[in-house]
């Protein structure tokens, strides 16, 4: 069965995004792109709710002319090829090698996990992964904590979600972010 892995940057006080919706803290360096990169690896599809969607297809078709950041210029063809599936109620359809999938979340999530290829990689998303994490269909959490301190914003699972996790790895990103793995009991 493929696994569904979630992958997210936090800061120190549990938020994804600032008090105004900002994400200009996380720092991609070399170890955290690498740690990004094997992810992507194992993955065969990226799985997006529609707000985090609308973030990723903004940039990451264009990103080479928005960006020189070494990720970035490396991660931007990755994404346009591969596979992409977000789940909304309100989006009817997306562009690049997406599908969209509204219904039972927990139906569908489970279908795609019980079908072929390799792992889904839900990357960020906090009322998505809450959703999918109360369902019990998370199997790996990859969180990312980050040295800063927004005092507010959107939290790492709004509305709380109550599962138990074993902690299966602890890493230093680049001196400065700390990457916490955990797995699905």
């Amino acid at each position: 069965m493929r696994k569904l892995v979630y992958a997210v940057h936090t800061s120190l006080d549990g938020h994804i995004e600032g008090p105004d919706g900002e994400f200009d803290w996380a720092e991609m360096g070399p170890e955290l792109s690498a740690h990004s990169q094997e992810l992507t690896d194992r993955a065969d599809t990226l799985v997006y709710g529609r707000r985090v969607w609308d973030m990723m297809s903004s940039y990451w078709p264009r990103a080479e002319e928005l960006s020189d950041h070494p990720h970035d210029l490396a991660y931007a063809p990755v994404w346009r090829k591969t596979p992409k599936i977000v789940f909304s109620r309100t989006l009817e359809e997306a562009d690049w090698n997406t599908e969209v999938i509204g219904g039972d979340l927990a139906e569908r999530a489970a279908d795609l996990k019980r079908g072929p290829g390799k792992d889904l990689l839900l990357m960020g998303g906090a009322e998505l992964a809450g959703a999918l994490a109360d369902r019990g269909l998370i199997d790996e959490f990859h969180i990312v904590v980050h040295p800063v301190v927004l005092g507010g914003g959107k939290q790492v699972f709004p509305g709380g979600v109550r599962t138990d996790l074993r902690l299966t790895g602890t890493r230093t990103l680049d001196g400065r972010a700390v990457l916490l793995t955990y797995e699905k009991k």
